[in-house]
């Protein structure tokens, strides 16, 4: 009998996108053509870095937009805010994605307030830098799986029913996934069950005309590595040893979620998109 484990509670992470300097970039690069119009989009960690920057190009596409998120209420508010600027509707939800209960309030009141559930993005994540295996404590362990795949199969498996033919799941992998980090083992490890995740998933869900994807961003400039996510000796040099030398941002990554959300994918599952600064993987 497997015992029923408690959620552990969060650290400083994910950290406030309005104290970063500077701040990301996150507004959507081209006008809209409508290719979400009519679609509500539930995306976790919408608050600020990616999640943001997707929050505010699926409402260019005219999605309405459920925004779940830890506790930065001045972040999600914003995003919230840019939301309806685009002439979109947004919710904000604050809790632990690693809670099962949570999730299914988040489903729950995203139904409520839409009456529909079209596109799942599993964006939430947290990293904790360690230098040596023995330094990763099992509450940072089980922390680290809870906030980044558990979470994932709890918001499925409470969306599932409510997720029609042409429905799209898009899951947020990472490059660590593919070339490993060396002060980021149980990151990379969740990264890595991430993209098995969404490869199983697709395969059980196809028949049901339901796509799911991941994104596996390189080094982005968001909220999670200088608020704690990496080390400071990593951030002197954070996203100059990708090809193009320099971290990502924002809204150069939201455009691969748009792409795996709309119909312009629509002979696509299973699959993962590299946003990562020209790195090459095996993917």
């Amino acid at each position: 009998m497997v015992a029923k484990v408690a959620p552990v509670p969060e650290g400083k992470l994910p950290g406030h996108e309005s104290k970063l300097t500077p701040k990301p970039e996150w507004e959507p690069k081209y006008p809209g053509s409508g290719r979400l119009a009519g679609k509500v989009a539930l995306i976790t960690g919408a608050d600020s870095g990616i999640g943001r920057a997707v929050a505010a190009l699926f409402a260019r596409e005219g999605a309405n937009v459920a925004i779940a998120y830890l506790s930065e209420h001045d972040d999600a508010e914003e995003t919230a805010r840019i939301v309806e600027e685009e002439g979109s509707k947004a919710i904000f939800l604050s809790g632990d994605l690693g809670d099962p209960k949570f999730c299914e309030q988040v489903v729950a009141k995203t139904i409520k307030a839409f009456g529909q559930l079209d596109i799942l993005v599993n964006n939430a994540g947290e990293q904790h830098p360690d230098q040596e295996i023995e330094d990763i404590s099992d509450e940072q362990l089980q922390r680290t799986f809870q906030t980044n795949i558990f979470s994932m199969f709890y918001l499925v498996r409470a969306a599932r029913p409510h997720l029609k033919k042409g429905a799209a799941i898009i899951n947020c992998t990472s490059v660590v996934n593919y070339k490993g980090s060396e002060e980021l083992l149980d990151y990379s490890s969740s990264k890595g069950a991430i993209t098995a995740f969404t490869r199983s998933l697709s395969a059980n869900l196809i028949e049901h005309g339901i796509r799911v994807n991941a994104v596996a961003p390189g080094p982005i400039w968001t909220p999670l590595n200088p608020c704690g996510g990496a080390s400071k000796e990593k951030m002197k040099t954070f996203g100059k040893n990708t090809p193009m030398k320099r971290p990502g941002q924002p809204n150069e990554v939201a455009p691969s979620f748009l792409f795996l959300a709309c119909d312009d994918a629509s002979y696509m599952s299973g699959q993962v998109l590299h946003p990562n600064g020209g790195t090459i993987v095996n993917g």
